[in-house]
Parts: structure tokens; sequence; C-alpha cells
């Protein structure tokens, strides 16, 4: 991604309310996901609760909290930007908060069989078909504390913007390059 567009990227993520920029990110297509957590240190946690194998571990969604200026922002958005990585959000509420409202969204239940299946939610294009497909309560609930869902566009210089307004989901596009 070229920097002027890393830039307007950022400033698009980092501007407004609410001040905390979060991503949600698929280890299963980021090849390597948690050797690059260990390694910029992100605030993050993985989203399947418990002690994992380490090839589970591989593949785990990770809710990661970006800052502006930090080295794990611009690799993130660098290189993962329009790879369908995973999903970014904005909130005014605590990690803690955050982490406790998407664990409860990565497990559904199968209404054939009642088994717990996992919810890949955090995949760009599942969010934007799964929550077209909400009604209202389910739309409050699976935003939670969240105010924006922000995901890429099909376009790299483009992103989606997700937000409640009045019971009802609403979607900008935005151009940012």
């Amino acid at each position: 991604m070229k920097n002027i567009t890393l830039n307007a990227l950022k400033t698009e993520l980092f501007s407004g309310e609410p001040a905390t920029v979060f991503a949600i990110l698929d280890g299963a297509t980021v090849s390597g996901l948690t050797q690059y957590l260990s390694t910029f240190s992100p605030r993050h946690v993985c989203l399947y609760p418990g002690e994992l194998d380490p090839d589970m571990a591989e593949v785990a969604p990770y809710l990661a909290l970006l800052e502006p200026d930090a080295a794990f922002t611009d690799w993130l958005l660098r290189y993962g930007w329009g790879r369908g990585w995973g999903i970014y959000g904005k909130t005014a509420s605590r990690f803690s908060e955050l982490r406790s409202h998407f664990r409860r969204l990565a497990k559904v239940a199968d209404q054939t069989t009642g088994r717990a299946l996992y919810f890949r939610f955090y995949d760009p294009k599942v969010l934007q078909l799964y929550l077209l497909g909400c009604s209202p309560p389910e739309l409050h609930q699976y935003f939670g504390p969240v105010q924006q869902y922000l995901v890429e566009d099909d376009e790299p210089t483009r992103l989606t913007r997700m937000h409640l307004v009045d019971n009802e989901l609403r979607q900008d596009s935005l151009s940012f390059g």
C-alpha cells in the first residue's frame, strides 16, 4: 500500500469519536499472525478461551487494539488491507468488555443439532452479509459496545462503515485514497 493511501486510511480509522480502534484478525487467513502479535506486542487476546493447542492458536481469531502511531498498525494496514484479514471497529468501551462481547459471538448453536459451531463473523464479507439479515434486536446484540464496524471494500481505497441509526443498519462507503 502506498504511504499516501496508508496515511489516508489511518486518518479515516482514527478520526472522530469514539477514540478506541480495534481489529479482529483471522489467524487462518493471516499466516504467522501469532508471531506478528508477539513481535509487535499490541494489546491483544485470542477470542477462543482457554489454553489452545499450537495448531488451533495459529488459526484462531484475535482481538487487537490499534494505536495510530504503532508499528503494528502500520504493518497491519500496509500488508493486510484489501486481503480480507479481518474487520475493524470503533468503540468507547474497555478492552475487557470487547473481549467478552466478541467471545460470546465467536460460537453459535447449530439450529438442527444444537451443536456449538465457530462463527467467522470477523471475515469482512461474512460480517456484511450477516448484518444485512439481522432484525433490530439482533443488530443491537451484535453491535453491543461497538459504535462502528469498518471493513475493506472491493476497491482498496474504499471502506464500508456500518453503524446503527434509529435501530437500523446504515452502511456508508467512504473513499480515503
